[in-house]
């Protein structure tokens, strides 16, 4: 029996390093999805770009931009006044990406890195810009299509009280 589960184990890890990324390739790729910060209320649609570079087969280096969210608000002004605002969140990142095949073409993987977060609100005649550099972790799935095409679904944390889940496509070339 153990025999039988060793070799089924082998061929499946065999089968799965054929749409492994593989090693001193560099991708390119973009993605769209929803942003949760906890002090605003609702979701707000993200989109970003990346490029990257595979130095080992299961690991590699990462930067990219976000648009994380753009969102319209309502504050009480001075009396009974109210005033529209908004603001606008936007991340660059750099991660190291660690992934580990798990089937024919699906690989996991996490990534731990910095970002950058870049904030500009306005209200009224009051106007915000602040930013601040964060520690950015996530994990996710993706399938490789063909050795050059692989899609992906991912979940990250830019802040503390922020959460991105995204789907993208990347490209190696």
């Amino acid at each position: 029996m153990f025999k039988k589960f060793a070799t089924v184990t082998a061929l499946i890890i065999a089968s799965s390093a054929a749409f492994a990324a593989q090693p001193d390739t560099f991708y390119a790729g973009a993605d769209v999805g929803r942003t949760k910060i906890n002090d605003m209320s609702g979701r707000d649609t993200s989109y970003g770009a990346f490029v990257g570079y595979n130095f080992h087969q299961n690991f590699a280096v990462e930067a990219g931009y976000r648009r994380l969210a753009d969102y319209d608000f309502l504050v009480a002004g001075a009396g009974s006044s109210i005033i529209g605002g908004s603001e606008s969140v936007n991340q660059a990142h750099l991660s190291v990406i660690g992934s580990l095949p798990v089937g024919e073409g699906f690989s996991v993987y996490s990534r731990l890195g910095v970002n950058h977060l870049r904030v500009k609100a306005k209200a009224g005649n009051y106007k915000y810009s602040g930013s601040e550099n964060k520690a950015l972790y996530g994990v996710g799935v993706s399938y490789a299509f063909s050795p050059a095409v692989s899609a992906r679904l991912e979940v990250q944390k830019p802040a503390s009280d922020a959460t991105n889940l995204s789907a993208g496509v990347a490209f190696q070339f």
